[in-house]
């Protein structure tokens, strides 16, 4: 048996996350198991969104997240990594230049990829296959801090993608205009109609915590009734009350009502009733991506 390890960087509008996944090699296969997940609370977004850029002082923690990224990587003998940057730093107007600048300064490579690449390698999860697999009617709804990916399925085929410039930190920041709601309304209407029994899977750490919330494993249901219930009972807490009675972290207490707006919205749009949280990610494709390129046989 051999194990060989792969690491995914995820640099997105609420916080940056590294995964490390083993690639076990036995017997003429290779499986992908997750080795450990580091979360740090960088909000990108609130730069982005609010002031257009970002600003030296999250600049200087990107740079001091990305160092200890490279040392972890370095001490887990990692043999193939990727980063990949979404939202705040595409829509952040010294992106590039920031991009430049911690590659000069840590050796990390980043990529800023857009809204259907970012799509393309969260499709990539193994429990979205198994639908796709079963010729499923549904709706694929990643939320993020700076946008929503949609992916409309029909017969398991996917029919058409969207990203639209609503996400939890956007919300926050008060940069989501009414015109940009009614243009998902719009094209969630148009995309989703003649849909049979539409469900939908949901992705994002939001999403993620509220299944948590309810004890069930990754890969459960929650219905529409739950989440409107669940907003309900959310709204009627301070951020202060959601962090020390409800046990929410800092950066997910200001931005989870939010995210089920969104998710509640959506589904109310498509007429599903059902969502799917697998709690998978756009690290989780990315790894998956790199297996397949070097690994899968």
């Amino acid at each position: 048996m051999k194990i060989s390890k792969l690491a995914a960087i995820d640099i997105g509008s609420n916080s940056i996350r590294l995964l490390i996944s083993n690639v076990i090699h036995y017997q003429r296969e290779s499986h992908i198991r997750k080795s450990q997940l580091v979360r740090l609370p960088i909000r990108l977004g609130a730069d982005s969104f609010g002031k257009g850029k970002i600003s030296r002082k999250n600049r200087e923690k990107l740079i001091y997240a990305m160092d200890a990224y490279a040392g972890i990587m370095k001490v887990n003998d990692v043999e193939k990594y990727r980063a990949c940057a979404t939202s705040a730093m595409r829509d952040a107007a010294n992106g590039d230049e920031i991009r430049h600048y911690i590659k000069q300064k840590t050796g990390i490579h980043i990529e800023i990829i857009d809204g259907q690449e970012e799509a393309k390698l969260i499709l990539s999860n193994e429990f979205l296959r198994k639908m796709v697999s079963d010729a499923r009617d549904f709706l694929y709804v990643d939320v993020g801090g700076g946008s929503t990916e949609i992916t409309i399925f029909r017969a398991g085929k996917i029919a058409v993608s969207q990203s639209f410039d609503i996400g939890t930190v956007r919300l926050l920041q008060k940069g989501v205009k009414p015109e940009h709601w009614s243009e998902m309304k719009s094209w969630i209407f148009n995309h989703a109609d003649g849909l049979t029994q539409p469900v939908m899977v949901g992705s994002g750490g939001n999403i993620n915590r509220t299944l948590k919330m309810t004890g069930k494993p990754s890969g459960s249901s929650l219905t529409l009734d739950y989440l409107e219930g669940q907003h309900e009972f959310l709204s009627r807490f301070s951020q202060e009350e959601l962090i020390v009675r409800i046990g929410l972290n800092q950066d997910r207490a200001d931005v989870i009502i939010h995210a089920l707006r969104i998710f509640i919205n959506a589904m109310t749009w498509s007429g599903a009733e059902k969502i799917y949280v697998p709690k998978i990610g756009l690290s989780d494709g990315i790894v998956r991506d790199l297996f397949e390129n070097h690994f899968a046989q």
